[in-house]
């Protein structure tokens, strides 16, 4: 797997939160992160991408083309360590289907050491082509994540940690508590305007009645429950942008293509799902 080029245009929004913390003095992000999603591969690419805003000594521009930068789009940075079953284990490590309690050592180890570079550590699992898998319970296992978790709490200065995986639950609790989460929603592979899913649920919508919110919210729910949720956000914004294609003037219809995008930066930020749907059929529907 390789640096992906794309990724700040598919994440526009999650890529500059993250620029923010990292162009602050302080370098004000997390240094545990827990991405997670049905595509692991688009979280490994923004894993990297990260690093290499971290290491950046460059103009700090996403073309940047200096040596760190370089180094992470060809993902040969010395820094910037994959940790998974087949990648990076000691000399004499044995194990081929774990991330293993000698590979937590020789984090430890190496952290002993100080470095000019900021270094991150991806964890994630590959199957046996050497592709992107996610982190999950046989895997990464209690007991490697054990002896990891008092440097994940206090990690040496210019350290990050990144757990890759499809769900937060596949995770022991004690690391999920110790990171902070974000999920990466999987690009649709499906027409750029579709809105198939929702047009039955959204369908006289703005003809609803304020005591008729609570059906509108009951029922994106249910369409949340069976499909990804950023999915059907977007999807949300796809029927609306149709309405305001014939309708451009209806400030109404702006208010609620915005709604839509905002639920989707909530979801982003791991608010509560039910949360994000209900806030914004509130909007959708009392909001007039």
């Amino acid at each position: 797997m390789q640096y992906s080029s794309n990724i700040r245009e598919r994440y526009p929004f999650l890529t500059k939160y993250f620029e923010g913390g990292i162009n602050n003095p302080d370098k004000n992000i997390a240094h545990c992160i827990l991405f997670y999603g049905s595509d692991v591969d688009a979280q490994y690419s923004m894993a990297l991408e990260i690093a290499r805003m971290l290491n950046c000594k460059g103009n700090h521009t996403p073309e940047c083309d200096c040596l760190n930068c370089r180094w992470i789009r060809e993902n040969n940075h010395p820094a910037v360590m994959t940790i998974s079953r087949v990648d990076n284990k000691p000399s004499d490590d044995t194990s081929k289907t774990v991330i293993s309690i000698a590979q937590a050592r020789k984090i430890k180890n190496d952290l002993l050491i100080t470095s000019e570079y900021h270094r991150v550590y991806i964890f994630c699992d590959k199957d046996d082509e050497g592709h992107i898998q996610g982190l999950n319970g046989l895997n990464f296992q209690e007991d490697a994540a054990n002896a990891l978790l008092k440097t994940f709490e206090e990690p040496s200065a210019g350290t990050t940690f990144f757990f890759l995986t499809k769900d937060k639950s596949d995770l022991i609790t004690t690391v999920v508590s110790r990171a902070q989460a974000f999920f990466v929603p999987a690009i649709a592979q499906e027409e750029e305007d579709s809105f198939e899913l929702v047009k039955t649920a959204l369908d006289g919508y703005l003809q609803l009645e304020r005591s008729q919110v609570l059906d509108l919210n009951d029922r994106l729910c249910e369409l949340v429950k069976e499909n990804e949720p950023v999915t059907v956000l977007t999807q949300i914004q796809n029927y609306i942008g149709a309405m305001l294609k014939s309708n451009g003037a209806d400030a109404k219809l702006f208010h609620d293509f915005q709604a839509a995008e905002k639920a989707k930066k909530e979801l982003l930020l791991n608010m509560n799902i039910q949360t994000v749907i209900e806030n914004l059929a509130f909007e959708l529907v009392l909001n007039r």
